[in-house]
């Protein structure tokens, strides 16, 4: 056994590739590895702006010898009577290298079958790596490509050198115009000359002595200590935020923590404004008093060592402050101007190109929102609703907004605080946005409510109605995340609306537009999907939820509770009644949709079955109105009792054509009763 370690030296790559990068590799090495039949242990990863590394520990030396059986054509076609071999049998062998020596006679279900026996030696790991590894080089690849120089490979940043060790043997590697070798290089700034790799398992111990830091978890944790005592020794906070660590440690391959300042005139400026400044622009860590109101300071990491730590945070201070002084620019010339008289401006904002500006965008808004606050029970609520609708896109072209496109709605509120607008309108510009993602927060107030779904509910009638619907993984206009929003809103604010409502209400803007029946269930169906996510997630099993959902209901609180209630009957002894009576009831009656009932032929039993059928529609509509789904489901179970009686005493299929076409309509009745639950086919029993 063996270690082996493949590290490939770049110019500094792009921090949000090296995770992904890191992990192909990873994968496709011992993805190879165990193609060629060769065992292993450990796998590690290692990544820095300019290396990706993998240590695989314990390689076989050797592959393990292959004996295997190949499957040939039947005997009787491989052999003619006289036992001589066939054009077939002989190409058989032909095709495997092999003689007549080699061949076995294998019954299979009774037939005989022609077999090789075919034994192939394992050959030396050393000898498979050159080609395995290149092969895993060459098929690197990146969210964005460079063509590097005048060969064949495109990689995100140019190859600059390339370590391959087995042990201590070096594997001769040949890419582009590299060779593999045992040498890698240290620090930029703080190593001087190559780095000589003697053993694999060394790998990580001696870049550590020329101040790199290969072990990305280790950064991570090196970088975020530093930062919590920094910000402890100033009786300050920082909060968390595993993206922006994520991204500092990708930049960095030997951290530094240091803190900086900023003139307090700039705390006048919104502090979210300054906290995006500092987070996007600068990869800043802000500070907090224990109040939580931010401070004039911030941590940023260095890559590189404490040396000349003063120069460098002079240096970042000045590029802050610039940073900064042009966000309060932005902010005071931004505060001149009413967010209203911003309206004119979003006439020459494109929404999309067959959807209007975002001048057409607000007008719809505005409309779908007092229809949605009638819907809803929201009246009281529609004026500062439809005020909210008016001012919900006009920071757009703001100059924060503009400098700034993740302030969008946040800086909206301010504005329309700083200029007098009520709170709650305020809030609901903000939140309009809301969920920005899966996990996040939804709107709190009604006005944020109302025009959320406004506005989500006009994105996807009308990328719909165009036919930008999303398929595959391509979703470019972020339509299954508007979608989830809609489904989350109506779910956690119990509005029992159906979709079709819904989509129609917005649909009812695009005059210009025709909309088509099939489009509209195709969006509704595209919404139902996004429930159906979300219930697996809370791990109802997918056929209890298939069931409710291929129902005619499509209020998504409705739908939820009735999965609930579904669940739950599952685990009580009766729910078995109730897949009985229906099972009985669905076989025959899909034999008879759109038979009609002829009173005068009705047979005394079919009347007696008829009026249980009254006295259960009597009990079962209620329940369903009222959302009693349990007491629902429980009361068709209770009606397998007279499913069971009605065909004991009847031949359902009887001979008179009208006696069976009245026994099926009122099976046909019972299975409409059934179908208040969903569609009953769809559970799987005895699983």
């Amino acid at each position: 056994m063996q270690d082996l370690l493949l590290e490939l030296g770049f110019e500094e790559l792009p921090a949000r590739f090296i995770e992904q990068a890191l992990k192909q590799l990873s994968e496709a090495i011992t993805a190879k590895l165990t193609q060629e039949r060769l065992a292993f242990g450990q796998v590690s990863q290692f990544g820095t702006p300019r290396r990706l590394a993998v240590l695989v520990e314990q390689l076989q030396e050797q592959q393990e010898d292959l004996v295997e059986e190949v499957k040939g054509p039947p005997l009787n076609l491989a052999r003619d009577e006289q036992g001589n071999w066939t054009k077939a049998g002989l190409g058989f062998l032909r095709s495997q290298g092999a003689d007549e020596k080699d061949v076995l006679i294998k019954s299979i279900q009774g037939a005989d079958y022609m077999f090789i026996r075919k034994e192939v030696r394992g050959q030396k790991t050393s000898a498979l790596l050159k080609p395995l590894l290149e092969e895993v080089i060459a098929n690197l690849s990146f969210p964005k490509n460079m063509r590097w120089g005048d060969y064949d490979l495109r990689y995100a940043r140019p190859l600059r050198w390339i370590v391959a060790l087995f042990g201590s043997e070096v594997i001769p590697l040949e890419v582009g115009p590299l060779t593999a070798g045992q040498i890698t290089f240290g620090h930029r700034q703080l190593s001087s000359g190559p780095v000589v790799i003697e053993a694999p398992t060394a790998y990580a111990a001696s870049l550590e002595k020329h101040y790199v830091i290969v072990d990305a978890q280790e950064r991570r944790s090196a970088i975020w200590q530093q930062i919590q005592d920094l910000a402890r020794s100033q009786g300050a906070n920082v909060q968390e935020d595993e993206r922006l660590l994520k991204e500092v440690t990708n930049l960095v391959e030997y951290p530094t923590a240091f803190q900086g300042h900023f003139s307090e005139e700039y705390l006048a400026v919104p502090a979210e404004v300054l906290i995006t400044s500092m987070k996007e622009h600068q990869r800043y860590f802000p500070l907090h008093d224990a109040a939580g109101k931010l401070k004039a300071s911030f941590i940023g990491v260095r890559n590189g060592a404490d040396n000349h730590l003063g120069l460098v945070i002079k240096g970042n201070e000045k590029v802050l402050a610039a940073r900064l002084s042009d966000a309060k620019f932005f902010y005071e010339e931004d505060l001149k101007t009413r967010l209203v008289d911003h309206l004119p401006k979003l006439e020459q904002v494109v929404f999309q190109e067959r959807l209007g500006s975002m001048g057409d965008k607000v007008r719809r808004l505005e409309r779908l929102t007092g229809t949605l606050a009638e819907l809803l029970g929201h009246a009281e609520h529609k004026q500062t609703a439809l005020r909210t609708a008016r001012l919900a896109k006009c920071d757009l072209v703001t100059q924060m907004v503009y400098e700034f496109p993740e302030l969008q709605g946040i800086m909206g509120e301010k504005y329309a605080l700083a200029q007098g607008e009520e709170p709650a309108v305020a809030a609901g510009i903000r939140e309009h946005y809301l969920p920005r993602f899966a996990g996040d927060v939804l709107p709190e107030t009604v006005e944020g409510t109302l025009v959320s779904l406004a506005d989500k509910l006009d994105n996807l009638v009308g990328y719909f109605a165009v036919g930008k619907i999303p398929t595959g993984s391509q979703d470019p206009f972020a339509l299954r995340r508007q979608a989830q929003g809609v489904v989350q809103i109506l779910r956690r604010a119990g509005y029992d609306l159906a979709l079709s409502e819904l989509i129609s209400a917005a649909a009812a803007g695009y005059s210009e537009l025709s909309w088509e029946e099939a489009t509209g269930r195709a969006l509704v169906e595209f919404l139902l999907a996004r429930l159906r996510v979300i219930l697996l997630e809370q791990d109802y099993s997918y056929d209890t939820i298939d069931a409710v959902l291929a129902g005619d209901d499509e209020r998504i609180p409705s739908l939820e509770r009735k999965v609930r209630a579904l669940a739950e009957f599952r685990e009580e002894e009766i729910f078995a009644d109730l897949i009985t009576g229906f099972e009985r009831v669905a076989n025959l009656a899909a034999k008879g949709r759109g038979a009609q009932l002829e009173p005068s032929a009705l047979q005394p039993a079919d009347v007696q079955f008829q009026q249980a059928l009254q006295e259960a529609e009597q009990d079962c509509l209620p329940l369903a109105s009222e959302g009693n789904y349990r007491g629902l489901l429980h009361r068709l179970a209770e009606f397998r009792a007279r499913v069971d009686l009605f065909f004991e005493q009847v031949m359902i299929m009887d001979e008179d054509p009208t006696v069976r076409g009245n026994r099926l309509a009122l099976l046909n009745q019972a299975l409409d009763l059934y179908g208040l639950c969903g569609d009953l086919h769809l559970v799987v029993v005895n699983k």
